[in-house]
């Protein structure tokens, strides 16, 4: 079995025209031990076979705290069928971008149903890009940053981007001409009992509305499709305390209300969640921001 490195090379060894430039948008070369430009821009992989693009460090709350509860919820089967839902809608020969994927679980399980002709995945987060090399999908994974991607002009011709954030005239440049968008967005019931849970005294924290995320998609993109999927999933008894760790929910939440919900962790949560799917580029210059999987803010 190949290592990490080894399987990052060979993926640039064959795809290296997916990416460019992210200093002068110039077109990359593969190196010994990753991609060159002809400015002599040089990015190398890592150990674990992932590039880093980023000019700077860049300091999130995203960590493995948060990632690996993350991982064991998504493999419980909690977002089994909306995971269904996003495979029914990708092209039949798809060359798919995973936007902010985290641990890449989400990518990991769609693999499972749907054949992938390549996949990249990139975060924010190195922890996160870290963490989804020890997935089984055959994925490359990159540390990236959405309002500069790395990647060459109608690249892919799937963007998928689940609750997380989004910089549309960025992946319409990347977006072939037969291109899609699909972003999950949460709706007004998702994860009910947890904010109810969290926040029992503030109920403007309980409930949610995704409107203005849909206008700006509706705005920058051809919003041809509105899919809501709800459901009541069970919680396996292990995954229980996953729940309360897996989402930024979490991070303002009083430790007395924590401590009681360790003790006495919720048996089952409400998914309830909008795929919104764009058929095709059309120029526009929106970016939205705000992280969504925690669904304490999103814009």
């Amino acid at each position: 079995m190949l290592k990490k490195i080894d399987r990052g090379r060979q993926f640039l060894a064959e795809n290296h025209q997916l990416f460019r430039c992210p200093v002068c948008q110039e077109e990359v070369k593969k190196s010994d031990n990753g991609l060159i430009c002809k400015n002599n821009h040089r990015f190398d992989l890592s150990k674990k076979g992932t590039l880093y693009f980023l000019s700077h460090a860049v300091k999130t709350e995203y960590d493995q705290g948060m990632f690996v509860p993350r991982r064991r919820m998504i493999q419980s089967g909690m977002y089994q069928p909306v995971i269904e839902t996003i495979a029914q809608h990708l092209p039949e020969e798809v060359s798919l971008l995973d936007v902010g994927c985290g641990e890449g679980s989400f990518l990991n399980e769609l693999s499972k149903l749907k054949k992938i002709q390549n996949a990249v995945g990139f975060d924010i987060s190195k922890e996160g890009v870290y963490a989804a090399t020890e997935q089984s999908a055959e994925a490359f994974w990159c540390v990236a940053d959405l309002t500069n991607l790395p990647f060459a002009n109608q690249t892919f011709n799937a963007v998928l981007n689940i609750f997380s954030p989004s910089h549309y005239q960025e992946f319409q440049r990347v977006l072939s001409e037969d291109g899609e968008v699909l972003k999950v967005v949460p709706q007004e019931n998702y994860l009910k009992e947890l904010r109810q849970a969290f926040y029992p005294n503030q109920p403007e924290k309980q409930s949610y509305s995704n409107e203005r995320v849909v206008a700006k998609f509706a705005e920058a993109m051809k919003l041809t499709e509105r899919q809501r999927v709800t459901y009541e999933f069970e919680i396996p008894e292990e995954n229980q305390k996953d729940l309360l760790a897996m989402s930024p929910l979490e991070w303002q939440v009083e430790e007395r209300i924590k401590a009681d919900l360790y003790k006495n962790p919720l048996k089952k949560i409400t998914i309830d969640i909008e795929l919104l799917k764009d058929d095709g580029r059309q120029a526009a210059g929106t970016s939205c921001t705000g992280r969504e999987f925690g669904h304490h803010q999103q814009q």
